[in-house]
């Protein structure tokens, strides 16, 4: 029986009539509706024909989370008075309540890919709904653009609605050709802003770390709410961990109810918290309640500010969720569930100056995250580019380019990036890339069973209280009958029975590891992670991917020569990640595992200033077995010298004093003529090796041998002898000059820009202006009979004018058997003593 009062209560009933225009006439549409108008429930059940009126149609909704699809299905079969599984049902990753005459079907993201890539024309579907479109989950978008592909090349007629709160309606018109945008008109009420920031300083987010300091204020603010405002309290929080240490701090209030809900949540807690309470409750919850959940009776809303998105450091080989501040757009819906059903409130648990700053929207997920499982969709959709694709975001081509080489190495793509038969068995897994080879070539091993155990504890992070140890997680898992346990075990049951549906012909890749429970257990972590393989070396692990990582403190893992890691982190501050589970295996496992990343080659280089040649059999960046090489090929040993000149510098070769003058000579020279003559700066010298070190530097192989090579000689090879130009180095940059005392002195080239003649002040007599070389006077650094600095000057004939007096008058008694006229420009120049001018 129709709830008739529940049904016309919902304010996007109105828009139905131009929805259903949008939809007759382009064939998709663009549904923006505040949370609360009933989009998500109404809609389908009117577009399906259930509420009295137009065609029956088959209905596919698609939500991002698993709760919210589960949490729909039960609220349209509540307006319907049935139950889930008759005229709507929902099917989840694990669980399908459906039934012959379901005309509305809620799906996650993920299981309309699935279906999508089994059935391309999505036979028997009239209208697929896209649910919140704004969140960007990658699987969403992915979703969106093979619908897209499917309405223009296989089936026009199927219709496409595009869902959201709040969402850029412009961008996803465009993208559904064109489509009409059709907008509801909410009754949210006024929601007051406070602002609650913590009254010390705390440390910004870090990965999955959240500071405690923040967490303690953020329950102390639920606290003040309580106080402050009547109604439940909808409180946001980042993640399980969080939500699970906020409810400790809480303890048990008076007369209040605590419950948690996230995508973990028991079913029965997920629909206590979608029903109203019999008391006043609080409902720490992660961003699902943002727009996918109506928790009913909500008057204050506090806001820790945090979310939670996925990474990906490629460079580091490790991918998680990381904490972030949540966005603008996030807070505006978290704020609205406040004013839902009356006036309400926000606490919002950082400074009013802040908000400014952070950013307008989330990521999208294309921008940010591991992109393995959607090159994959896309190769086995036929595009493996994703070229064609109607995407709102283009994916980065660094994040694909690493998605294919994952997706090689494992088999699943050709070197055309086109899906194998391997890969589109892995495509209809529902797990990671990663995880689904773990399962098929783990069960081609370790047995189904074990390797369904492994993967499954792999695909959702296991309570911490399991430890950090995967072998012993798994006997926790076996034996819990905690929450987790009971999901583990459904997903045991889900990964065995597809395992057994696409597993091809394959023999065991490891004989005997079926029966070794802690070897099976690692050969299957291995699989999925072959690059954090790691080898103990020095105190520490190093990852096959170059990595190091640290194990905690009292972990059963310290002192086991390998480890298979699948989970790891980075700490604030540290240089060395840190592994969070892992399963212990030995160097055959590894060899096993990450076959495709073991080499064996030469390897010549500079280390500890000398040449090293090494034949060096390598997994990834760890050495399995070093042996010194003998005869090594020339050219290694060649491009180990040219690193030892760059490390080291040109030094290693034979400078002679001639050399030095040379070098500084030609860079003067290029310095004031330019081309043809040659840079000799050591960035460009070391480029140039070829030109100016050959033949010798081919015929060296060790240290000593460059020693051993003149520079001098070598340098002259690069002066520009085939223009003729290299003759005229002695006139452009000659190496002595003759003063008027008939000396050559040699000029002093060590600054380019400023070239020194050191030269005994009596040689100098006579001479009106300054020496120049190439158009640029000399520095003239007079100096007293002594040889010790008297005075310096590029301009002699002021010097002789102004300066020569107060040098004359303060040297004149020192060295009275000297020259000191009064007219030093006009007195004959002298190498001598007066006695020895008069003989």
């Amino acid at each position: 029986m129709l709830r008739d009062d529940a049904l016309d209560a919902l304010p996007v009933r109105a828009a139905l009539p131009a929805l259903n225009d949008a939809l007759a006439g382009h064939g998709a549409a663009v549904l923006a509706a505040p949370p609360g108008t009933g989009k998500t429930t109404l809609v389908p059940l009117a577009l399906a024909g259930l509420l009295g009126g137009g065609p029956a149609r088959r209905v596919v909704v698609a939500e991002p989370r698993r709760i919210a699809a589960r949490a729909a299905a039960r609220r349209m079969a509540w307006l319907l008075g049935e139950r889930t599984g008759e005229a709507v049902g929902y099917t989840v990753r694990g669980e399908r309540v459906v039934g012959r005459h379901t005309r509305v079907e809620v799906v996650t993201t993920g299981v309309l890919l699935q279906r999508l890539q089994r059935d391309q024309e999505l036979t028997g579907v009239d209208v697929v709904v896209l649910d919140e479109c704004h969140e960007r989950h990658l699987d969403a978008d992915t979703s969106a653009a093979f619908l897209v592909d499917v309405r223009e090349t296989l089936r026009p007629e199927l219709r496409l609605v595009a869902a959201s709160a709040t969402t850029d309606t412009a961008g996803w018109a465009r993208l559904l050709g064109g489509a009409p945008v059709v907008e509801a008109r909410g009754t949210a009420f006024d929601v007051e802003v406070v602002w609650a920031p913590p009254p010390g300083a705390v440390r910004p987010p870090h990965g999955m770390r959240v500071d405690p300091a923040l967490l303690s204020h953020v329950a102390s603010v639920v606290r003040r709410a309580l106080a402050e405002r009547p109604g439940d309290v909808l409180c946001f929080l980042p993640g399980v961990g969080e939500i699970a240490r906020v409810a400790g701090l809480l303890g048990a209030p008076d007369g209040v109810e605590v419950l948690q809900v996230h995508g973990r949540a028991p079913a029965a807690v997920q629909d206590a918290v979608l029903a109203p309470g019999a008391r006043r409750r609080v409902v720490l919850a992660t961003s699902v309640a943002e727009s996918s959940l109506t928790v009913p009776g909500v008057r204050v809303v506090v806001d820790s500010g945090l979310a939670r998105e996925p990474r990906v450091d490629h460079a580091r080989g490790l991918s998680a969720l990381a904490t972030v501040r949540a966005s603008r757009a996030a807070g505006r819906q978290r704020a609205g569930r406040a004013g839902r059903e009356a006036p309400g409130a926000v606490y919002r648990c950082w400074a009013e100056a802040e908000d400014a700053r952070l950013p307008l929207f989330p990521a999208p997920e294309i921008k940010v995250a591991d992109l393995a499982s959607f090159a994959l969709q896309a190769a086995c959709w036929g595009d493996p580019q994703a070229s064609g694709l109607a995407l709102p975001d283009r994916p980065p081509a660094g994040a694909m380019a690493a998605a294919r080489e994952l997706l090689t190495a494992i088999g699943a793509v050709d070197a055309a990036g086109a899906a194998t038969a391997r890969g589109a068995r892995l495509a209809r897994l529902g797990l990671h890339p990663r995880l689904g080879r773990a399962l098929l070539d783990g069960a081609a091993s370790v047995g189904v069973e074990r390797a369904a155990e492994v993967v499954a504890l792999l695909s959702e992070e296991a309570p911490r209280e399991y430890g950090d140890d995967l072998a012993a997680a798994l006997r926790a898992a076996r034996r819990g009958g905690d929450a987790y346990g009971g999901r583990w075990r459904a997903e045991v049951r889900r990964l065995r029975a597809v395992a057994r549906d696409v597993s091809g012909p394959s023999g065991p890749l490891f004989p005997g590891a079926e029966g070794d429970a802690e070897g099976g257990v690692g050969l299957v972590v291995a699989l999925a992670f072959p690059e954090r393989l790691a080898r103990a070396d020095g105190g520490s692990y190093l990852m096959v991917s170059g990595t190091r990582a640290e194990t905690g403190r009292g972990t059963g893992l310290r002192g086991a020569s390998w480890l298979a890691v699948a989970v790891a982190d980075r700490p604030v501050g540290q240089v060395h990640a840190r592994v969070q589970l892992a399963a212990v295996v030995d160097e055959e496992v590894a060899r096993l595992a990450a076959g495709a990343l073991l080499r064996e080659r030469d390897e010549v280089h500079w280390a500890d200033g000398e040449v090293v040649a090494r034949r060096v059999e390598r997994l990834g960046a760890v050495e399995l077995a070093v042996r010194p090489l003998r005869d090594a090929d020339a050219s290694l040993v060649r491009g180990a010298l040219v690193e030892g000149l760059r490390q080291e510098g040109l030094r290693l070769l034979r400078w002679s004093p001639e050399a030095d003058v040379l070098r500084q000579r030609l860079a003067f020279v290029r310095l004031r003529r330019g081309d043809p003559w040659p840079d000799v700066s050591d960035a460009s010298l070391h480029a140039r090796v070829d030109e100016w070190l050959e033949p010798e530097l081919g015929r060296a192989r060790r240290r000593a041998d460059l020693g051993r090579i003149d520079a001098g000689q070598a340098l002259g090879r690069l002066l520009p002898w085939a223009s003729g130009e290299a003759g005229r180095l002695d006139e452009l940059a000659p190496e002595r000059v003759t003063v008027p005392s008939g000396s050559r002195i040699r000029i002093d080239y060590a600054d380019p820009q400023r070239p020194v003649l050191a030269v005994k002040l009596q040689e100098m007599f006579g001479m009106q202006e300054s020496p120049q070389v190439a158009g640029v006077p000399l520095v003239v650094h007079l100096l007293s009979p002594a040889g010790r600095p008297a005075a310096v000057t590029s301009d002699l004939a002021s010097f002789w004018r102004d300066g020569y007096r107060a040098v004359r008058a303060e040297l004149r008694g020192r060295y009275p058997k000297h020259p000191w006229p009064e007219d030093p420009a006009g007195a004959q120049a002298t190498r001598y003593t007066n006695a020895r001018l008069r003989r």
